[in-house]
């Protein structure tokens, strides 16, 4: 799923070389035989698959899309097969020759809400936490983000990733299973993303001080996270939300500039308050779990089965001080 000695080469050639001595162990150990039981289907699941004609990606629209002149038709069911041993796909969609993944979020219709409000990505070494299987470090790399670095606890979301990677050529787009505070703090990075991350934090705001930590000077932090309706300058503390069992803190959005004020950043700025709809969260064959529409009260949909506002989210950009 990783190879580890060219990962690691390359994240010293973007400037990341002091992580090389604490990160070899750390994934060593995470990819260990018996860490997962279903590591071995995954490794499976990706040896696999075959190859595809050698073409450039698509990740500049809202599919993204490799083997764009399609797999052989020998294949496709074949490789259809093994990517449903994938399963769930959380994030997306992506296109695999003429096998659609249509994940239960459509992630596109997020990144439509930032990629306008935020410093544009050419040229520039970007953080992002939180990745799942990378749908969006690929749109960053779309854009022209120089490097993307993705970090994310979950071995499936890194196998989901390694097989999109399968059938495209090289990119400096990296996803591995860790933690951003197992992460060397190393000032290396232009832009941070932390996207529905800030909620599951005990600590909030040691959270987007572990961000502030990973910028440059003038730096750019993206942060999306749910938030209370209200102007109180409050956080509820729901522990189950939307059947999440991980849900800490829900700030207002006064509260949240708060936090990011207070973590040492500057011109913070709310760019996006939007309400989840079934429309971008949905059960499908890809992901066919309980989804959105489970989550809220059949009786009102406002609220979600526990008798919380339904899943508002914020998107918030700062900056880190020169």
């Amino acid at each position: 799923m990783l190879a580890l000695d060219p990962l690691l080469d390359d994240l010293a050639s973007h400037g990341l070389a002091a992580w090389h001595e604490r990160l070899r162990p750390l994934l060593e150990a995470k990819l260990a035989e018996g860490v997962h039981g279903d590591l071995p289907k995954w490794r499976d699941a990706l040896a696999g698959l075959p190859r595809c004609k050698a073409e450039p990606a698509e990740l500049d629209k809202p599919v993204i899309t490799v083997c764009p002149s399609g797999l052989a038709p020998d294949d496709r069911e074949r490789v259809r097969e093994l990517l449903q041993k994938l399963s769930p796909w959380r994030k997306g969609p992506f296109q695999v020759g003429d096998i659609l993944i249509d994940a239960e979020w459509r992630s596109d219709f997020k990144w439509a809400r930032i990629k306008d409000a935020i410093a544009p990505l050419a040229g520039r070494l970007v953080l992002d936490v939180g990745c799942g299987n990378g749908y969006y470090a690929l749109r960053m790399r779309g854009m022209g983000a120089r490097a993307v670095v993705g970090v994310d606890p979950m071995l499936l979301y890194v196998a989901q990733h390694a097989a999109i990677r399968h059938f495209m050529l090289p990119e400096p787009v990296y996803v591995m299973p860790l933690r951003l505070q197992e992460l060397p703090p190393v000032a290396a990075f232009d832009t941070a993303f932390s996207m529905g991350v800030l909620y599951h934090q005990r600590e909030p705001r040691q959270h987007l001080e572990a961000l502030l930590r990973m910028l440059k000077g003038d730096g750019e932090l993206v942060l999306e996270t749910l938030v209370l309706p209200g102007g109180l300058h409050e956080a509820r503390t729901p522990q189950r939300y939307a059947r999440m069992k991980n849900v800490w803190l829900l700030p207002t959005q006064p509260l949240l500039l708060d936090w990011r004020q207070e973590a040492g950043f500057r011109d913070t700025r709310i760019e996006d308050v939007s309400t989840t709809t079934n429309q971008e969260q949905r059960r499908t064959e890809w992901m066919p779990y309980d989804s959105l529409a489970e989550a809220l009260d059949p009786q009102d949909t406002s609220t979600t089965i526990e008798g919380w506002p339904a899943p508002q989210r914020a998107v918030v950009v700062a900056r880190k001080p020169a």
